[in-house]
């Protein structure tokens, strides 16, 4: 469905401010398959973003100053994908990007407030969804794929290092493609000489998909896989299973409602305790349902790990990251920018069609209670 009216539809795509946030919600791709059925688009400067300026500039898309969203005419959308800086002038515009505050994230009032504050409206991309409640584009599958990369390294880490000489796993940076991730991680696991046994929850959805291709190309064989999702969990954690079978659970799930944690403080402190690693590709860190409740720092590229306090060796560390799959930027972005595309096509009918009257009425109901 193109946009042929007169008053072109107009996305003002922002650059991203989160620190080491490489991804983009527009490629150079998308933005010109946008600019070809008639939108007006325009794309924020960004010395960060995965795609250089130039990428955009040369397929006919204007450049914008960063953070020119601020002040845009109040007909222009904005586009972006990771939260707003923590500011308080109301917003104005209509914005499309991951809020995180539909789920009683910690300040999630103080986040949503500033959109009625300025009669903005925000169609969060976490709740977009189609006719089947499924959501039109996620970055689920690459999450799930550089969680689990990353899960590996830092056990990895662990058997060739130990906690008082030599600390965490260091900084890490997004690869430029997976081939590069792939054997960076091969690398690092042939060091240590062993192979690790991981269990993957969700491993039926996208992201679990990722982590289990992850652990496969690294060369982990199947039986070193376990693959769990709702049947195996039904019965409810905490579970022995992960805490005394495996050096690495990946977390895998969309947490929709409170249910029993998979681990706690309580489960993990046994003597037959294996499991070294936790990666919470979920990462509801301030969510007070988070089924892994026992870290409450949501860690970073800079600092990708976080010690749980246990009493017995051997040492067990959190990854937490809220924004993975930049680690994967490139590939990430046009995966994600590709299939959210069908749904851009329709915002010039969005009092109408089906995704963005969603989105709209979930706004309205969570903005209600603010009151």
């Amino acid at each position: 469905m193109s946009a042929t009216n007169t008053s072109p539809t107009i996305i003002h795509l922002r650059a991203e401010t989160k620190p080491l946030e490489h991804r983009s919600a527009l490629t150079p791709t998308t933005a010109k398959k946008l600019v070809d059925a008639g939108f007006e688009v325009y794309v924020e400067k960004s010395k960060q973003r995965i795609f250089d300026d130039k990428e955009f500039s040369d397929v006919g898309i204007p450049l914008v100053e960063e953070n020119s969203w601020k002040t845009a005419p109040k007909d222009r959308i904005i586009l972006g994908l990771k939260e707003l800086e923590e500011e308080t002038f109301p917003l104005i515009h209509e914005h499309i990007q991951f809020a995180h505050c539909y789920k009683d994230q910690g300040g999630w009032q103080e986040v949503l407030s500033r959109f009625p504050a300025g009669n903005g409206t925000l169609y969060d991309l976490e709740f977009l969804e189609d006719d089947n409640g499924r959501r039109v584009a996620a970055f689920g599958y690459h999450a799930g794929f550089a969680g689990a990369a990353l899960g590996v390294q830092a056990w990895a880490f662990q058997q060739t290092h130990t906690k008082a000489a030599d600390g965490s796993l260091g900084s890490v940076s997004p690869y430029p493609n997976e081939t590069e991730l792939v054997n960076a991680v091969k690398s690092d696991l042939k060091k240590t000489g062993k192979v690790p046994k991981a269990l993957v929850i969700g491993a039926l959805g996208r992201c679990g998909t990722g982590a289990v291709d992850l652990l496969k190309k690294i060369g982990v064989p199947d039986e070193n896989i376990l693959k769990w999702d709702m049947a195996e969990t039904a019965k409810g954690g905490p579970f022995k299973e992960i805490v005394e079978d495996v050096d690495i659970f990946v977390n895998c799930i969309y947490l929709s409602k409170p249910i029993p944690p998979f681990v706690n403080y309580d489960s993990l402190n046994t003597e037959a305790r294996k499991l070294q690693v936790i990666v919470d590709v979920s990462a509801d860190t301030t969510n007070p349902h988070n089924p892994i409740p026992v870290y409450t720092v949501a860690t970073t590229f800079t600092e990708p790990t976080v010690e749980v306090e246990v009493k017995q060796e051997p040492r067990l560390t959190v990854i937490s990251i809220d924004h993975l799959p930049t680690l994967l930027p490139r590939e990430a972005s046009e995966a994600f920018s590709t299939a959210l595309l069908p749904s851009l096509l329709t915002l010039p009918q969005r009092q109408s069609a089906p995704v963005w009257t969603r989105a709209k009425a979930l706004f309205d109901k969570h903005v209600a209670r603010l009151n």
